[in-house]
């Protein structure tokens, strides 16, 4: 039977959070704080991302933006505006990193999309998401491509509710359990869950359960056994 499958990029497709990561510890080098550890820093960082998404949304420039927020808020050291840019360019040398297609991807791809309808739905920056699509070499696998500003309940219903989609037929397939799995089940989509290493922090849930069916794989490649 032909299904459509809703596949998200970062972390599921390509490699995404560890470039961030290593922006971050750079950030804690600079910083160079007396007594507050990496994690106590990040957890600074954490408050402020969050916050701050709800109003700017993700990607590097928004991640940059939190940096010099973050600095800012806890520097010991006068504040200059040298200080901020060098701050800031760690997040936006992000986009100059090598795009790092993850392992089983693309014959992954090629294989579902002569059997389904796959559409990638992707979230934050549109303008940066289009870019990695264009950079991955993955577009044309998809039959559609969505980029939205928040992957919510809503916006999987919108999905559905636009492209006429039968919620019984169709899948998501991701690493966040916040933005793939959790909505995707509570908006009536079945879910497949592609745990990823570097998942970011915000990104991480408990799984609860939905309308919708839930698979756990090991890896993308492992797509080909279940579809």
């Amino acid at each position: 039977m032909r299904l459509d499958l809703i596949i998200d990029a970062d972390d599921t497709l390509w490699e995404n959070n560890i470039y961030f990561e290593r922006a971050f510890d750079e950030f804690v080098e600079f910083l160079g704080h007396s007594s507050m550890s990496a994690r106590q820093i990040r957890d600074v960082l954490d408050e402020i991302e969050e916050t701050n998404a709800k109003i700017h949304g993700y990607g590097s420039l928004n991640f940059a933006r939190n940096l010099r927020q973050c600095y800012q808020h806890l520097a010991e050291r006068e504040v200059r505006e040298q200080d901020l840019r060098t701050v800031m360019g760690f997040a936006e040398r992000i986009l100059e990193c090598p795009m790092e297609v993850i392992e089983g991807v693309p014959e992954t791809l090629e294989y579902l999309s002569l059997r389904h309808e796959l559409t990638l739905f992707t979230k934050g920056h549109a303008e940066e998401q289009r870019l990695k699509v264009d950079r991955s070499g993955l577009g044309t696998f998809f039959r559609h491509t969505a980029i939205v500003r928040e992957k919510d309940t809503a916006a999987y219903r919108t999905l559905l509710s636009e492209r006429s989609l039968n919620p019984d037929r169709a899948w998501m397939i991701g690493n966040s359990p916040k933005s793939d799995v959790n909505p995707a089940l509570e908006a009536g989509l079945n879910a497949v869950f592609v745990p990823h290493a570097h998942t970011w922090v915000l990104e991480k849930e408990e799984i609860r359960p939905g309308n919708g069916r839930l698979l756990v794989v090991e890896r993308f490649g492992d797509l080909r056994q279940h579809f």
